[in-house]
């Protein structure tokens, strides 16, 4: 598709989106336990679910025809601020994730800690706009997005002034992002436009960051930022320790951003690697991240308690994790035996201890090869592993995959494409209605990507015992 009939075929599909948005949003007060079936039979359900659906296509069609090269860096920022246009006055859509962030700031502004008590527990004057599932656990969040989002109830005291500083902060992070992506990606031998426009211009970006307002759009901003000081500054302390700084950051808004710290160390030294360069260099990035996190909780006046809220992912069943899917199909074909088990603790803990692995692996194999190419492969790792998988959850290792990947992006903006498709205007998610074929697909994915893995490693220690 040509450059010029892409952008504006991509702000058609934006605007498609944000109709969608008016008509079927995430709106307060609205049926929390929707169907897509209730959706279609409601007011305007069928221009509501055809708004989404061809908007998201358009939309992804746009993006997807440019993936290889756009004009410039600044002509795909321009075309991606004009897609974002429409949806930042578009009520919330996607999730009701902002009504949780409201809640837990109320909590936190009224002296409870979030750590320790749901937000049913003030009660929150916006109770009834939340999802039910997220109102007696404890926030996931980290504590620097607690203190934030309590400076924002404060300041508004109302939802709706909530709602709009929580998107600005969310702009604001992504406008952090767009800034930095060319920085990193230059430095890692990436076409800076084309980091720009994979990284900012899937669907993804414009529903669930800006008009969803998830505070992962902050993580993301800061998570590039960091990378890009430590990419541009190896070996110099200074700069370093700013790079750690802004890591730790990232890490205290959630805490999954802290998965590429270990990877920034490495990109930290000057020179080859070495235990003493590591220590010398990548020290810096460490230590100015760990302190970040620290400061940040103590600051907030709590506990590591959002450590253990990580944990509240496991309420949610959804094949889009693999490990969850596993465990579905799992327990699929055992009824017929008679057996009523729950495998999911199994699959999903061996998950998790395949993660670690998996993880560990990738940084020593970073030591000789591209560390910050192997941070995002450790984020996408990280969110395909873990127990609960939602859209915007990719959001993390597409923006450092963007800037780092030399070679092959098929595969990473082929799930982002996927994952733009998984849930309604309002929040509601297609995976929960459709479990009984998802699952066992999601399961003959996993056992296919398995038996390639070991025949690639087959194959390659074949080739080193013949040399």
């Amino acid at each position: 598709m040509p450059s010029h009939l892409a952008r504006w075929t991509g702000l058609a599909g934006a605007a498609l989106l944000a109709v969608a948005g008016f008509l079927g949003g995430a709106m307060p007060h609205g049926d929390l336990r929707p169907t897509p079936v209730s959706i279609w039979q409601g007011p305007n359900g069928p221009v509501i679910l055809v708004s989404w659906l061809v908007g998201t296509a358009v939309l992804a069609c746009a993006w997807w025809s440019l993936r290889d090269g756009v004009p410039s860096t600044r002509w795909a920022l321009v075309t991606v601020g004009l897609w974002l246009l429409p949806l930042l006055v578009t009520p919330p859509m996607g999730s009701r994730d902002v009504y949780a962030y409201a809640c837990q700031g109320a909590s936190y502004s009224g002296g409870i800690n979030p750590y320790e008590h749901g937000v049913s527990a003030l009660p929150c004057p916006w109770l009834d706009s939340m999802s039910y599932i997220w109102r007696d656990t404890p926030a996931p969040y980290g504590p620097l997005f607690v203190m934030l989002a309590g400076a924002i109830v404060t300041a508004t005291g109302s939802l709706v002034g909530s709602i709009v500083l929580f998107r600005l902060l969310a702009v604001a992070g992504l406008g952090l992002a767009a800034a930095c992506l060319p920085v990193l990606a230059r430095r890692c031998g990436v076409p800076a436009g084309r980091a720009v426009w994979l990284a900012l211009g899937s669907p993804l970006i414009g529903v669930h960051l800006v008009s969803g307002t998830h505070n992962d759009a902050v993580m993301v901003g800061l998570l590039v930022a960091g990378l890009a000081v430590v990419a541009a500054r190896p070996g110099r302390p200074g700069p370093l320790l700013l790079g750690g700084v802004l890591l730790g950051l990232a890490g205290a808004i959630k805490a999954t951003a802290l998965v590429v710290v270990p990877f920034a160390a490495l990109a930290a030294i000057a020179g080859g690697y070495s235990i003493r360069a590591l220590l010398r260099h990548g020290g810096w990035v460490v230590g100015g991240s760990v302190a970040t996190v620290v400061g940040a909780t103590v600051a907030a006046g709590l506990n590591f308690g959002w450590i253990s809220g990580l944990e509240q992912g496991n309420l949610v069943v959804a094949w889009t994790s693999p490990s969850t899917a596993v465990g579905q199909t799992v327990g699929y074909l055992a009824l017929p035996f008679g057996w009523h088990g729950d495998p999911l603790p199994v699959t999903r803990g061996i998950g998790m201890a395949a993660l670690a692995v998996l993880l560990v692996w990738l940084w020593w194999r970073a030591r000789t090869r591209d560390p910050l190419w192997h941070a995002g492969l450790a984020l996408a790792a990280t969110v395909a592993l873990a127990p609960l998988f939602h859209p915007w959850y990719w959001t993390w290792p597409l923006a450092v995959l963007a800037a780092t990947s030399r070679h092959r992006t098929g595969w990473f903006t082929v799930v982002a494409l996927v994952s733009a498709f998984l849930v309604l205007p309002d929040g509601t998610g297609l995976p929960r209605f459709t479990k009984t074929v998802g699952a066992p697909l999601m399961t003959l994915f996993v056992i296919v990507v398995v038996v390639r893995l070991v025949r690639s490693a087959r194959a390659a220690r074949r080739q080193v015992a013949a040399t």
